[in-house]
């Protein structure tokens, strides 16, 4: 038999179990994900906080971690759209920046080297982001990204930040203190969202530049479905 007639090579017992393994992880991860995200739902419906709880960018890149976890266990490689990287990407920006910015700007002090915060604390603020971003550089990419893509990336913030202010200036409430013109003044505000947004800058250019560099090699296909994706 020719070379060119041999079948595709196909995964490897120990690369099967990996992807197995692999899914596995991802679904627990995010069951236990939407598990405290209901669980912290739940609560602000009985305390009626349920619209300011729904505000909160904290929930909202964590439903979306969790939401893309279980889509990219459930899709194989082939059947996902080209563009699948580039929110996989932005998903681990916004949740790797969301547990940065908690934890500087939004947690007491005392908090970060303390457990008694919570188990859905836990999970939303520390577990999930560390998972996203293992998640995101265990798993190879498909093609090359584009640079404008972090631009794309910024969209997102910068229409929660609009809306929250217009949102805050109706209703008096604002999610986060640094966020809030009535607790210290406009620039302030202005300064520390402006730091942000160049934190959130920065970081996305970072994470856009690891992806260029650890993007997947071209393989055969019976090679893509042993790895970790």
């Amino acid at each position: 038999m020719s070379s060119s007639a041999m079948p595709p090579p196909t995964p490897s017992g120990r690369s099967a179990t990996a992807v197995r393994a692999a899914h596995g992880t991802r679904v627990a991860v995010a069951i236990l994900v939407l598990a405290a995200l209901l669980t912290s739902t739940l609560t602000a419906i009985r305390d009626g906080s349920l619209a300011q709880h729904l505000s909160f960018f904290t929930n909202q890149s964590n439903l979306a971690f969790a939401l893309l976890l279980l889509a990219g266990t459930a899709l194989s490689r082939r059947r996902r759209p080209p563009w699948w990287d580039d929110l996989r990407g932005a998903a681990t920006f916004y949740l790797v920046m969301t547990g940065i910015i908690y934890a500087l700007l939004v947690a007491p002090l005392d908090e970060l080297l303390r457990w008694d915060i919570g188990w859905t604390g836990i999970v939303l603020h520390r577990l999930a982001p560390v998972a996203a971003l293992l998640d995101w550089l265990l798993t190879p990419r498909r093609r090359t990204p584009s640079a404008r893509r972090v631009l794309g990336w910024l969209t997102y913030p910068i229409v929660y930040l609009v809306a929250t202010w217009l949102r805050g200036g109706v209703t008096g409430w604002y999610p986060y203190a640094f966020l809030d013109p009535t607790a210290s003044s406009w620039p302030q505000v202005l300064a520390t969202t402006g730091v942000v947004l160049l934190a959130f800058l920065l970081f996305a250019a970072l994470v856009h530049l690891a992806e260029a560099r650890l993007r997947r090699k071209e393989v055969p296909a019976g090679h893509l479905e042993g790895s970790l994706g």
